[in-house]
């Protein structure tokens, strides 16, 4: 029986979410399909797109992504402190751009009539803004967004109607360090490991490509989360950027067996110091998705967040002792 999305999503327990979703056709979501010889390749920029346009209105930044070609990786952070932060005004302009809401919330955002709204009408006003903005920090409403619009964008694309995705996304809360980072470089090199590209920099539609070719401009991509290793915390990515890509690329390289790579300092280091060995940590890259259910980390992790929801069975225990750690 599923897991309720209510148990899978805490963000008392974690802000950080590894989400999958598949394609229940034959045929594939992008890609060449073998046995019609029909392209869906372009359909990997419309998932790239509408990704990163959510990610600019919800309170919810992208991590990692990769899609492929019959289904796709998100691993996404909720800032639920930015949507509170948020006046009525801003969460009204971020929801209308992806919705229309009704019309008065758009009369609202004029600014030639807000002046000229009713106090009842203010009052309605107030109550959808509150809606939406709860909404917005809502992994559930994020990934429906996102799913939506691509499947019907496939439908009419392939003029039929019906279901488009397998049934809901799958959901893995990352509890701790370890498992964040574990589960990037997973979604980073799910292209390498399915034989779609040879090198992270060569993997299109993949959070690991833009991060690259931002890197040698000396930046990061504005539209994904930032690694800051000047401030580490729950809600930083753990580590320097520089660190976090050579250690997908001797992961990367490791993975495949016509390639002997020697480990880079740096990458030694980060893995020390979050107490993970090299085999371990090659078995959870190598297929984090089915290491773990809906919880993901630590055993003491797994612990505390079972204490905090008042359910005693912790499944996964023995791979979070076995891979993670202590």
């Amino acid at each position: 029986m599923p897991t309720a999305r209510s148990q899978q999503v805490s963000l008392q327990d974690t802000p950080f979410y590894h989400c999958v979703s598949r394609c229940v056709r034959r045929s594939f979501l992008c890609g060449i399909d073998a046995y019609t010889g029909i392209s869906y390749e372009h359909r990997r920029d419309w998932v790239e797109k509408r990704l990163l346009e959510l990610s600019q209105a919800f309170a919810i930044e992208v991590c990692a992504f990769a899609v492929m070609s019959n289904h796709t990786h998100v691993v996404l952070h909720v800032d639920a402190q930015q949507a509170k932060d948020w006046s009525t005004l801003e969460v009204l302009n971020r929801w209308h751009q992806l919705f229309a809401g009704t019309e008065v919330t758009r009369r609202y955002c004029d600014d030639e009539q807000r002046d000229n709204l009713a106090s009842v009408e203010r009052h309605q006003v107030e109550r959808k803004a509150e809606l939406y903005r709860t909404r917005l920090v809502d992994l559930s409403w994020f990934m429906r967004s996102l799913n939506e619009y691509i499947a019907r964008e496939a439908n009419k694309e392939d003029e039929c109607t019906g279901r488009f995705w397998e049934g809901r996304f799958k959901s893995q809360a990352l509890l701790d360090e370890q498992a964040l980072l574990a589960c990037m470089a997973y979604v980073d090199l799910n292209p390498i490991r399915g034989g779609i590209a040879k090198t992270p920099e060569q993997s299109d539609f993949t959070s690991i490509q833009m991060r690259i070719r931002a890197a040698l401009q000396g930046k990061q991509p504005e539209p994904l989360k930032p690694f800051d290793a000047n401030n580490l915390g729950l809600h930083a990515l753990p580590c320097h950027l520089n660190d976090y890509l050579e250690l997908v690329e001797f992961t990367g390289r490791a993975i495949r067996g016509d390639k002997t790579g020697a480990i880079p300092a740096t990458c030694g280091t980060l893995l020390q110091r979050l107490d993970i060995d090299l085999d371990s940590w090659m078995e959870l890259t190598e297929g984090f998705e089915y290491q773990f259910c809906h919880l993901t980390g630590r055993l003491h992790s797994l612990q505390h967040c079972r204490q905090t929801d008042g359910m005693h069975r912790i499944r996964g225990s023995g791979n979070a002792k076995r891979l993670l750690g202590a």
